[in-house]
């Protein structure tokens, strides 16, 4: 099978497309023909090496893969072949196929196409713990969201709107807070032609929004921070404009305000079940039409490194997916 492989730390145009042999279900994995695989920003710092977590070498990018039960292992009673599944991997999405175990892979029905499917995971599963397990959430309170229209952002906008918040969506252009408009931002605000810390208090009637979310980070979190209200929840996502920033911790304590982390896929190891609910029930919202999981480009295995460009370049709104097979 084709696979597109880093044996070293290296940018997207070093990737090699090779051939490796076709894995084999253990006890308790299922074999997945892949019909799609998602990428996301962290897969360009995976293979930089500036990522927290660093697979051995070779390995593929990609996280969350979308396909059909090839085969399973002794012991799985729950799959069969032919059953049109997503999973979340980690790694090694970006090939034709692979093995994980049974209790990770997640039924999708038919009326839910493979793109869409495969870029549920990550993004929602994100936003959706960031929200509902972080954020302590009231029905009428204002969310901010950086970087509104990329993937995670998007997320959060979505969701954010089927909680009951007022969601603000803080983005580097006008197309993409339009965009960000017609998934669930009530109010925008351009920060690339606008302060944020006073474009926020503006649009909040000087009070400040009470959740600001946070993929971005660089220049823009302090400023964001600086305009929480008192009590507000800032919540540390990623940091898509590749600064990590120190933040002067006397603004917590000016604002009386929460910094809280999220990591998904820690808390995703740590809680299991609970995690595969939130991903059976954004698989269902997103089939019912509640989330859209939109798709913003596809690209075919071979062209791995111009998707990847694509996500370094902060051009995408929505998920940008690979096509195995193809």
């Amino acid at each position: 099978m084709k696979a597109i492989l880093c044996s070293q730390y290296c940018q997207p145009d070093d990737l090699v497309l090779a051939d490796v042999p076709d894995p084999v279900a253990a006890p308790g994995e299922a074999v997945i023909a892949i019909k799609a695989a998602a990428l996301n920003f962290f897969d360009i710092l995976m293979i930089q090496g500036k990522y927290q977590i660093k697979p051995p070498f070779p390995f593929s990018p990609a996280a969350e893969v979308a396909g059909m039960i090839e085969s399973v292992g002794a012991g799985v009673t729950d799959l069969k072949v032919g059953d049109r599944v997503v999973a979340s991997c980690g790694h090694n999405g970006a090939r034709d196929k692979i093995a994980l175990p049974a209790n990770s892979i997640v039924k999708i029905p038919d009326n839910l196409d493979y793109d869409r499917a495969a870029g549920i995971i990550i993004i929602y599963g994100t936003a959706l713990h960031a929200l509902e397990d972080r954020a302590s959430p009231k029905p009428g309170e204002t969310l901010a969201v950086l970087g509104a229209a990329g993937g995670t952002g998007l997320a959060a906008c979505e969701l954010g709107k089927l909680m009951g918040l007022k969601v603000i969506a803080c983005a580097s252009s006008d197309e993409k807070l339009a965009f960000a408009k017609q998934h669930g931002a009530e109010l925008t605000l351009n920060y690339a032609k606008e302060d944020l810390k006073e474009g926020l208090r503006k649009l909040t009637d000087g009070k400040g929004a009470d959740i600001v979310f946070d993929p971005v980070g660089g220049s823009y979190a302090e400023a964001a921070l600086r305009s929480t209200a008192w009590e507000g929840r800032f919540l540390v996502i990623g940091f898509a404009a590749g600064d990590i920033p120190k933040i002067p911790l006397n603004l917590a304590l000016l604002k009386g305000c929460d910094i809280r982390g999220v990591f998904w896929g820690a808390w995703a190891r740590q809680n299991p079940d609970k995690n595969r609910k939130n991903l059976e029930k954004l698989v269902q919202w997103t089939a019912e039409g509640k989330i859209s999981s939109h798709v913003d480009r596809t690209f075919p295995l071979s062209q791995t490194a111009e998707a990847l460009k694509v996500l370094a370049g902060r051009k995408a709104m929505g998920k940008v997916i690979l096509h195995p097979g193809s």
